[in-house]
């Protein structure tokens, strides 16, 4: 068991996790489809989040045409570029399953506002915005090598 441990911790990386349940996010996520490669945007409320370590997932629920959809995301995924916070959420449970059972506007959560809101706002986008910098100067590094 120790072994796995190493590994894991080996593998983790300093990615905060800036969004709590019951908020709004936007994931930017990287799908490949033969040799392209585009980023699809899923927006909806967190429902929950699992386990802990290189393991730790979050699961995003949307109603689309009328119909729930779950998605779950490794937090430490390359392919996770980013999650951006949209609005954040007022909720007293760590699972929000109950979310499943309820159609239009019951299904709602009331949105948290005022100061502590608009900083953990204004963290998960000034993180977003880092990690974009270190993203596009790790790609121009690769250009000016092929180019060489």
């Amino acid at each position: 068991m120790d072994l796995i441990k190493t590994i894991e911790e080996q593998q983790k990386k300093d990615k905060p996790l800036l969004f709590k349940v019951g908020d709004t996010v936007k994931v930017h996520f990287e799908i490949i489809e033969g040799k392209t490669k585009r980023i699809q945007v899923y927006e909806g409320v967190v429902i929950c989040i699992k386990n802990s370590g290189i393991r730790k997932t979050f699961t995003v629920r949307k109603i689309s045409y009328n119909v729930g959809v779950e998605r779950v995301f490794p937090v430490y995924s390359p392919r996770v570029t980013k999650v951006e916070i949209v609005k954040t959420g007022k909720v007293r449970r760590s699972k929000l399953y109950y979310l499943r059972d309820k159609i239009g506007k019951s299904a709602k959560i009331k949105e948290l506002l005022g100061p502590k809101a608009n900083a953990r706002i204004a963290a998960s986008r000034a993180a977003n915005a880092a990690l974009n910098n270190k993203v596009e100067d790790a790609a121009s590094a690769d250009t000016t090598a092929q180019n060489a």
